[in-house]
């Protein structure tokens, strides 16, 4: 018996021994740049595909692995990915993940000081809720979650005003925390003083899922993607908000109440909230994609009385954005109709770093 176990040692050693050298994968530098490194000594390209820039190559050495370093990158959060002779890949060597339903990424995390606004601190921190339900309306099991800022108590009668927060394309529900850290942000601005305490509602977007099914539509066809803004807009008024304020401190204000989104959210919440100013007073779209071409059609009705109603249309977009003639042509339109709007143009592509900074930018303008 205790020469099997020898041996059984042994064998187990040797074969340790074999295995090559765990990877550090993303490594980030004292000056912020960052490497990259993947093994893959029969692959005979790969590149990083980092979010919001193009591919760049990375270089094999003998071992087979291949690394690139990048930078420096400004503190945030970046989703990337490997492709490897055409093929996409998460990165095996770090946990930290950029969900999605069609493009999952690997992120990194390039911190900062703490002042930004999305960096974790030792401040009083709110709860994330998630809720499940059948939706009578779109015909399917979907979830949402609702951020409930620090000190809430539900047995108070006190009422909350309420953000809805939409994600953007092929995102889930969980975006907005899991990459955007909606959480973090408004864990922050609170207790700065620079925001009130909130609840947020993020929400599954997609009033016709079959729009994000791989083989379906996707954004190809127009009929589709109408019916995708229509049911959604249906299945929140009809589904969320009344289950959201039969279960939490909500004041039903429309004052108090506001939605914005980014992307194919942006494009939800302009549809949506300027359609129902009796119960929306602020409404936020950043980077919107998807702009029904028809305006006067989208919005019927809509002119400058909606002045009276509309505490704060808040509209932006980075300048690198393929999608920022789309807005600015929207931008036009609101102008010629009087209505009052403000308007952000700042650097930056279709990304989360861009996102993240709308939202921090955005939230302190509410129910004031």
């Amino acid at each position: 018996m205790g020469f099997r176990l020898t041996l059984f040692s042994w064998s187990l050693a040797v074969l340790w021994a074999q295995q090559p050298a765990p990877l550090i994968s993303p490594e980030v530098l004292p000056d912020q740049r960052v490497t990259f490194r993947l093994r893959a000594p029969n692959a005979q390209k790969v590149e990083l595909r980092r979010e919001g820039v193009p591919p760049v190559p990375m270089q094999k050495d003998e071992s087979g692995v291949w690394s690139v370093t990048v930078g420096p990158l400004e503190p945030d959060f970046y989703g990337y990915a490997f492709v490897a002779d055409g093929v996409a890949l998460l990165d095996p060597a770090n946990y930290l993940m950029k969900p999605n339903l069609l493009n999952p990424q690997s992120m990194v995390h390039v911190r900062g000081p703490s002042s930004l606004p999305w960096e974790l601190n030792d401040v009083p921190h709110g709860v994330l809720h998630r809720h499940f339900y059948r939706s009578a309306i779109v015909g399917d099991d979907r979830d949402f979650f609702v951020y409930t800022p620090p000190g809430y108590d539900p047995r108070t009668g006190k009422a909350y005003p309420v953000l809805y927060l939409l994600h953007g394309y092929s995102d889930d529900a969980s975006a907005w925390t899991a990459v955007g850290r909606a959480h973090v942000i408004l864990d922050n601005l609170i207790a700065q003083g620079k925001a009130r305490p909130m609840l947020v509602v993020m929400p599954l977007g997609y009033g016709a899922p079959e729009i994000v099914r791989r083989g379906g539509p996707g954004l190809r066809d127009p009929v589709v993607w109408r019916r995708n803004v229509e049911r959604f807009r249906d299945a929140l008024l009809g589904e969320v908000v009344p289950m959201v304020e039969r279960t939490y401190r909500v004041s039903k204000d429309r004052t108090q109440r506001a939605i914005a989104g980014l992307s194919m959210g942006g494009t939800q919440s302009l549809f949506t909230g300027l359609n129902a100013l009796d119960r929306f007073a602020y409404v936020g779209a950043f980077s919107s994609g998807g702009l029904l071409p028809d305006h006067d059609a989208t919005f019927p009705g809509l002119d400058a009385k909606a002045n009276n109603k509309l505490r704060l249309l808040w509209i932006g977009c980075g300048t690198e954005d393929r999608l920022i003639e789309g807005n600015r042509k929207l931008i036009e339109w609101l102008k010629s109709k009087g209505i009052r709007y403000t308007w952000v143009e700042t650097p930056g592509a279709h990304t989360w770093m861009v996102w993240r900074r709308y939202l921090a930018e955005f939230v302190p303008l509410l129910f004031r």
